[in-house]
């Protein structure tokens, strides 16, 4: 494995890390300011439509990072970023590149009219202060006729003038706004990789299907709800009284198996060079949006719990908190407003690579139907993400990429799943992803739906697309910008746990003996045992639970 050559002076770090008193904008760097967090009252699903296309320069809260998007790019280009929204089904916004190049001419218009005006303006204050400075100018200047005006009367001009310039000055203000809103909200440009269209290319199978032929075979097969009631491993009914649908309580070996899964992907990631980090659940909203998570989908569904804030934290403008949605969020936000340092070419800049373990928290609200009985779709998980910065370029984004999907691979492939790699469409991209694969394994309990498969596992590259809405600039060790000037961002989820536990259930379920096989490769983690049975009911006497 080759060591990190991006590393701190102070610590030992890839892609090192330049601390500053001040943000610096925009870049690849990385840092996060950490803010004292208020006290909440409570938790609801946000009623506000907070896009991160909407949060510009009026409405951002002072420590946000301030975004630098390539607008100019956007308006050379915007065919093209047009046809890129087509593609990824974003039709609204297809329309804003060309509204940005009208907006930008409008732009152009008022600066040419302040200018004019602001001449003029200058022209008067001189005439007020020395009247002989400009007796000898041409009369067809600009400056013609203020020698014939009274003192009052220059005075008066000069106050329209002034109100004037002000009132260019605010809508020239909107204008830049509104680019800003309309550039925000674009989403990144896509992969050649990424098929266009609603279908993903299959690219690879992990495993043999445990039923190639249905008709043939007589296995039984039982949903991971049905196993998890017969062996006693689910209660989604307590979790129902407790919190609602979409919770769950875990028993026994199934919250063994939770803890077994995070040790087995956290070790494998570790020794493969990744570097663990603990992350916060809680985060900005800002840092949410700067990331490409929106609190609600294209169908206005919320999908991202928010913090309630008292009237008076609400009146003083205190940042609304979230709870983050997968801790790529935080992960991406420790190096927001600052600057890496790379020593050297790509060559020599070696990756910053990430691995956290957390909670992670979704609304779904519009999801709720086939896919919502047990544990394949809820609000409340754990997961193991990788995340990781990289030299501005395709080829080292996709080194790291790769490393991802191969590790992804090697974590389900040992399990034992049968499942599937695809090349996502660009219809399923979410706004920050130029190229996301996916992992899908058979679940036995969907074979009505979609022949039986389920998504496990994603990886994305998301190039510059979090670093320019996160401030984070990439440097040479001579102080100068490196060509590209931000850092690409990759992510991928090592282990989605409760999905994981679902598929090991129903795939490894005898119905002969009422047990599920445990992989051998997890039985370190959970004491040696090989198989998941039935609980043998004591005989002494002790409290039970009722009905």
């Amino acid at each position: 494995m080759r060591p990190s050559r991006l590393a701190m002076r102070p610590y030992t770090c890839p892609l090192q890390c330049l601390t500053r008193t001040r943000p610096v904008f925009p870049s690849r760097a990385s840092t996060l300011r950490l803010t004292q967090t208020p006290r909440i009252a409570s938790l609801h699903n946000s009623s506000r439509f907070l896009q991160q296309d909407q949060i510009t320069a009026a409405s951002r809260p002072s420590i946000a990072p301030k975004p630098v998007v390539d607008i100019k790019h956007i308006r050379q280009n915007p065919d093209l970023y047009a046809q890129n929204c087509i593609e990824r089904n974003y039709h609204q916004q297809a329309t804003y590149p060309h509204r940005i190049n009208d907006l930008h001419a409008q732009w152009q218009a008022k600066q040419r009219e302040a200018r004019s005006l602001r001449e003029r303006s200058n022209i008067l204050r001189r005439q007020l202060i020395d009247p002989g400075s400009i007796r000898d100018e041409n009369a067809d200047t600009i400056a013609a006729g203020t020698q014939l005006l009274t003192r009052d009367e220059l005075i008066t001009e000069a106050r329209k003038l002034k109100a004037l310039l002000s009132a260019i000055e605010a809508e020239e203000t909107r204008i830049l706004s509104e680019i800003e809103v309309l550039a925000l909200s674009i989403p990144n440009l896509t992969s050649a990789e990424s098929p266009r269209g609603p279908e993903p290319q299959v690219l690879s199978l992990i495993n043999e299907h445990p039923e190639p032929v249905p008709s043939a075979s007589d296995r039984v097969w039982r949903s991971h709800v049905h196993i998890g009631s017969e062996l006693g491993l689910l209660d989604f009914a307590s979790a129902g009284t407790t919190s609602g649908w979409g919770w769950y309580f875990l028993l026994d070996e199934a919250a063994q198996l939770e803890q077994a899964l995070i040790g087995y992907a956290l070790d494998l990631a570790v020794r493969s060079g990744w570097r663990q980090v603990s992350p916060p659940s809680i985060v900005y909203s800002h840092m949410a949006s700067a990331c490409g998570f929106q609190p609600r989908d294209q169908n206005g569904e919320t999908q991202i719990y928010t913090l309630s804030q008292s009237p008076d934290d609400a009146a003083r403008g205190k940042p609304e908190l979230s709870l983050a949605g997968t801790s790529e969020i935080p992960l991406a936000g420790m190096h927001a407003n600052k600057t890496l340092l790379c020593p050297g070419d790509m060559s020599e800049c070696s990756p910053l690579k990430y691995v956290a373990v957390s909670r992670c928290y979704r609304a779904e609200a519009g999801s709720r139907g086939l896919e919502t009985k047990g544990l394949y779709r809820v609000h409340e998980f754990t997961k193991v993400e990788l995340f990781g910065w990289t030299y501005p370029s395709l080829a080292a984004a996709s080194e790291v990429f790769n490393e991802i999907v191969d590790l992804q691979t090697d974590l389900l492939s040992s399990l034992g799943l049968h499942c599937r790699v695809l090349e996502m469409p660009t219809h399923d991209l979410g706004a920050s992803a130029a190229r996301k694969i996916d992992i899908e394994a058979f679940f036995p309990s969907r074979r009505e739906r979609n022949d039986g498969w389920g998504e496990v596992t994603s990886a994305s590259i998301c190039t510059d697309y979090q670093a320019r809405r996160l401030a984070t600039r990439l440097k040479g060790e001579d102080g100068k910008m490196i060509e590209g000037g931000y850092p690409f961002t990759v992510n991928g989820t090592a282990m989605a746990v409760p999905r994981v536990v679902a598929a090991l259930l129903e795939n490894g379920w005898d119905e002969e003996t009422m047990t599920v096989s445990i992989p051998e490769v997890l039985r370190g983690w959970m004491g040696g045992r090989e198989r998941i049975g039935p609980r043998k009911m004591k005989s002494q006497k002790g409290l039970g639970v009722g009905v």
